[in-house]
């Protein structure tokens, strides 16, 4: 029972920490205003991560195509990568590293917002498909850990107060639910 109990009080205290942060809070904010913009102006959503993340980025990604909070039309959002055959094919002819920047560079416009996942900010396949959406000038942010890792030097980052894996990705999908609920309600504003 006590480890039930401490595993639940260490994710609110990751989460106070988020709570008291107002640049944090303020990236956040800045982030779902950047997915607004995005898809007003015909672009999607696009998302990546590995293991858990690669979760997390198909679970936000259905969020826009599928509803949030209340039934409306599909907003457009992708998580690259589920395309196996795509995906089994760049690893093979490119190299792992290269899985997500292929698929990126020929699905991705500038229009588009990318939300690269990865706690320790560090994934190379992440970092390669971050730098593809820099040079094709995709609107590019990462939730990463609390170092941010190399992501750090390249985009804006949401990074979790913590270094614990299971604790991130808890509240990388939080913040995922949050952005999804903004962007969903001031899109639709006054068409429910």
């Amino acid at each position: 029972m006590e480890i039930i109990k401490q595993e639940i009080l260490d994710s609110i205290e990751i989460k106070q920490k988020i709570l008291q942060d107002k640049v944090l809070l303020t990236r956040i904010d800045s982030i779902a205003a950047d997915c607004l913009k995005s898809l007003k102006n015909k672009g999607k959503i696009i998302l990546a991560g590995n293991g858990g993340s690669f979760a997390d980025a198909q679970h936000i990604s259905a969020e826009f195509t599928s509803k949030y909070i209340f039934d409306r039309e599909s907003l457009p959002s992708i998580c690259l990568g589920t395309n196996n055959s795509a995906m089994s094919a760049i690893g093979n002819d490119y190299g792992y590293e290269k899985v997500f920047a292929r698929e990126l560079s020929s699905l991705g416009c500038k229009d588009d917002i990318f939300i690269a996942i990865s706690t320790s900010g560090n994934s190379k396949n992440i970092v390669e498909a971050v730098r593809t959406a820099i040079k094709n000038n995709i609107k590019t942010v990462a939730f990463t850990g609390s170092s941010g890792g190399q992501l750090d030097d390249l985009c804006e980052c949401i990074k979790i107060p913590s270094d614990i894996t299971g604790r991130i990705q808890e509240c990388h999908i939080m913040i995922g639910h949050i952005i999804c609920k903004i962007v969903e309600e001031k899109y639709f504003k006054g068409l429910k």
